[in-house]
């Protein structure tokens, strides 16, 4: 019989209905089944509530960055990721700052951009100036879709209009500047756009198409800055290398790729952990870079001052919540949060601000001084012993022998694996 993923009425099903059409479309054994069954800390209902067609959850090791002092205050940070050595890093990063005074941060007001698309438009100019001069008239409009936001000094707060020119010819974007305040802010944003859309329609004679949140929120901003002493890292020439590096990422798209990846390493690692909207950071993230200069670079900025010590700066869009979502949730995602103990989204963006700018050094340290792989394989080596079957204490003595060859291997994981056992 010829199998199909055709299959009606998946959402509707329990999970252990689901698995037993997986386990006979796929094949998977009693214990694959078990496994994915057994949704650990989070209650199979509330898996099920937050996405469709659940089969179970994927967990993620959860751990916790340590050292951090920014503004003064110290933080102990949860970090959701599986790549070795990030937490590491972050921590290490953040230990040679608080030499230097910790990290010093700042946000500016929490707004989110919804765009509204108009096309269809006889003169472009004349509608823009429509809508512009009925601004006050769809502010209250967009306002009156949430009153909760308002009681709480948010709401829409000012509206801009631009024409741009597209392969499908010329549109008109109208554009809401909405105060989210320890909101995301895009089921908000998008309420707000959704209906103002007939009162814009109407006053362009034009066609409204998409009604949607920009993940770019370059009104929604965090900075975060330090000063590393050189002695904190390993000496001037090492500030030198760490400076080098970054001004190779700025002037080349391609190291500049891969410096970002660095920062969001640290950034995603926080967001996850504590069920926040990863994809929307990481987007916006990566569009600020391309429209800062003439071509894709660098989050972050490093220095060497006139004491010879290190200078770091980062800046980027950062739209994070404490409320809405996965957020409450999650429970683990309650635990992270009340972990970071953050009272605003504004203070836990510039946290996340100061992670990225954590991890970037502690990636940049590595690349500059010993090289990545000396601190990456041996956290890497571990995961490969550890797939190879090692366990306790022989995790560490068959990592430790790989690094000591330089074959970090599944295959050599195996062999020694093999030859400490013969030895008990």
């Amino acid at each position: 019989m010829v199998k199909t993923s055709l299959i009606p009425g998946f959402y509707k099903l329990p999970l252990k209905e689901r698995l037993a059409i997986l386990k006979d479309y796929t094949g998977l054994t009693d214990e694959e089944v078990a496994l994915l069954a057994n949704t650990g800390s989070v209650a199979a209902d509330v898996v099920d509530h937050m996405v469709e067609n659940v089969i179970g959850v994927f967990p993620e090791p959860l751990g916790l960055a340590v050292n951090f002092q920014i503004n003064g205050k110290d933080y102990l940070i949860p970090m959701a990721t599986e790549e070795p050595s990030v937490i590491a890093a972050a921590c290490y990063a953040a230990k040679m700052v608080r030499d230097g005074g910790g990290f010093n941060t700042s946000s500016t007001t929490p707004i989110m951009i919804g765009q509204v698309q108009v096309v269809g438009v006889k003169d472009s100019k004349f509608a823009q100036k429509q809508v512009l001069d009925a601004k006050a008239d769809i502010l209250k409009k967009a306002n009156d879709q949430d009153l909760v936001l308002n009681s709480f000094g948010g709401g829409a707060k000012d509206l801009g209009a631009k024409i741009i020119d597209t392969t499908m010819g010329q549109m008109l974007i109208v554009e809401l500047y909405v105060d989210c305040r320890d909101a995301m802010g895009g089921n908000a944003v998008n309420t707000m756009a959704e209906a103002v859309a007939p009162m814009i329609e109407q006053l362009t004679g034009g066609k409204v198409y998409l009604r949607i949140i920009s993940n770019l929120a370059t009104r929604r901003m965090s900075k975060a800055w330090c000063i590393v002493p050189k002695e904190a890292l390993g000496g001037e020439a090492v500030v030198d290398g760490i400076a080098y590096a970054s001004a190779f990422a700025a002037a080349d798209p391609y190291r500049a790729a891969t410096h970002n990846k660095g920062v969001m390493n640290g950034i995603i690692a926080v967001v996850l952990a504590t069920g926040n909207d990863h994809r929307a950071i990481e987007a916006g993230g990566h569009a600020y870079a391309a429209i800062k200069g003439p071509s894709y670079t660098t989050f972050s900025q490093w220095t060497k001052n006139k004491n010879g010590d290190l200078e770091g700066v980062i800046e980027l869009p950062m739209a994070v919540g404490l409320i809405g979502g996965a957020v409450k949730t999650h429970p683990i995602a309650r635990i992270a949060m009340k972990i970071l103990g953050v009272k605003t989204a504004n203070e836990f963006a510039e946290i996340l601000a100061a992670v990225g700018l954590a991890q970037n050094l502690g990636a940049l340290r590595a690349l500059s001084n010993e090289g990545i792989q000396r601190g990456h394989m041996s956290l890497h080596a571990r995961n490969i012993a550890v797939t190879a079957g090692a366990k306790d204490n022989m995790v560490d003595k068959v990592a430790a022998q790989m690094v000591k060859e330089r074959k970090v291997r599944v295959d050599r994981a195996k062999e020694i694996i093999e030859e400490l056992t013969k030895k008990q």
